[in-house]
């Protein structure tokens, strides 16, 4: 069942929910706006999936970045967002995707018990312009079925932003 955006605001107040910072203007009925974070990774070439990758840096500017088409980039949420109580869950914007951007398309689902800035794959089908604090997508949260195994890889519980994968962007 997917909490709605009073749901979320109360167990963040009840600690079940982090999303730091957090921003009552971008609740939605059933989910809150995210934000882009600082800096973007992106790789050029084919890329072989046998192989490391070799990912380029960019800090995003005042001016912002844009995107182009035919290429991954990898991203992350300006917030540390998660739970151990509930399942997150984020995708992209409608009003962003009606301008062909397309986020988190095959890795939406987080984990209970993650708690970090989410990386978000972004692809576009035209060029576009990103700015950094730009909301990029909405998250969700859902409660779950049965008995439930927190995650407790290196993306748990934090008091600082994690850096998004790869690690070598920070």
């Amino acid at each position: 069942m997917i909490l709605t955006g009073r749901q979320i605001e109360a167990a963040i107040d009840a600690a079940e929910i982090v999303i730091r910072p957090f921003d009552p203007s971008r609740m939605n009925p059933n989910s809150y706006n995210y934000t882009l974070g600082r800096h973007l990774k992106f790789a050029e070439g084919v890329l072989d999936a046998r192989r490391e990758v070799i990912w380029h840096s960019v800090t995003i500017g005042h001016e912002g970045y844009v995107l182009v088409p035919g290429r991954l980039y990898l991203a992350s949420t300006a917030e540390v967002i998660g739970s151990d109580t509930y399942v997150t869950s984020l995708i992209g914007r409608s009003s962003l995707g009606r301008l062909g951007l397309f986020v988190q398309v095959t890795a939406d689902l987080g984990h209970q018990g993650a708690v970090h800035c989410w990386t978000l794959e972004l692809a576009v089908v035209q060029p576009l312009r990103v700015v950094t604090g730009m909301p990029l997508g909405q998250v969700s949260f859902w409660r779950t079925a049965g008995s439930v195994t927190t995650y407790s890889g290196m993306y748990g519980q934090t008091s600082a932003p994690t850096p998004f994968w790869p690690p070598s962007l920070a």
